[in-house]
């Protein structure tokens, strides 16, 4: 199917932006915890995948690792500041803790009937570059994302005197810029050395087009989140 790759990341977005906004709706803010542990490591193991999407190489991850950005900004919107901090730091926690765990597999001796340890060597091998490259990059691009979205609230708040108005503006005004530090950081931390520079250059291009998109639709699931969370509030109240 000659548009098969395409096909699978358009509808990526919507699983797990969608799936994002599922788990808040059932688990509130530790569905929101929780997304970000699932998607930190998960994004980080299926980067090491490269395909060719859209006309250019790319690696696989930026839909998933962009939802993360999803959850900061819903955490901001509806939790504050403190617990999107929070969510950044049991992201970065997650990531060292899988490191160590990944790692720590490769000090047994497989037995002699074993035939997965080398294929799983195989795949992790890569894993403690990529990992801290994109630990990294998560840390300050994460870290600008929350300090941003709020910096934006709290100029809009004050100059059209409503603390719910310009939603869309804070959400991808942080987005847009973060995503952009991510992607020149991780991928040049990640891949340098790896694939050929021609390589890496359709792998940014590509990386932040499709955070440009996944950034502009994913405002329609904040706005969504930001419904459940009333709702729930005047479901209390009664």
């Amino acid at each position: 199917m000659p548009l098969q790759n395409e096909l699978i990341l358009i509808a990526s977005i919507f699983v797990f932006f969608g799936g994002l906004v599922g788990f808040f709706r059932f688990f509130g803010k530790q569905g929101i915890f929780a997304w970000t542990v699932i998607c930190t490591i998960a994004a980080n193991i299926e980067v090491l995948i490269l395909v060719h999407a859209f006309g250019l190489d790319t690696t696989l991850g930026n839909v998933l690792f962009a939802s993360t950005f999803l959850a900061t900004d819903i955490m901001s919107e509806i939790y504050g500041k403190q617990e999107a901090s929070r969510c950044v730091k049991i992201g970065i926690l997650s990531n060292i803790t899988f490191i160590l765990i990944s790692q720590s597999w490769f000090l047994y001796i497989p037995a002699a009937g074993d035939t997965m340890a080398e294929p799983i060597r195989t795949v992790f091998a890569n894993t403690p570059r990529v990992m801290l490259a994109s630990l990294f990059a998560y840390a300050i691009c994460e870290m600008y994302d929350v300090w941003a979205y709020h910096a934006v609230w709290k100029w809009t708040q004050k100059k059209f005197g409503s603390k719910k108005k310009c939603l869309w503006l804070r959400n991808n005004g942080s987005t847009l810029v973060s995503q952009l530090i991510n992607v020149v950081v991780f991928n040049l931390c990640a891949f340098a050395g790896v694939f050929p520079w021609h390589t890496i250059g359709e792998i940014l291009i590509f990386g932040y087009g499709i955070f440009i998109v996944t950034s502009l639709m994913d405002t329609p699931f904040v706005y969504l989140a930001r419904s459940i969370a009333e709702r729930y509030t005047e479901l209390q109240k009664k």
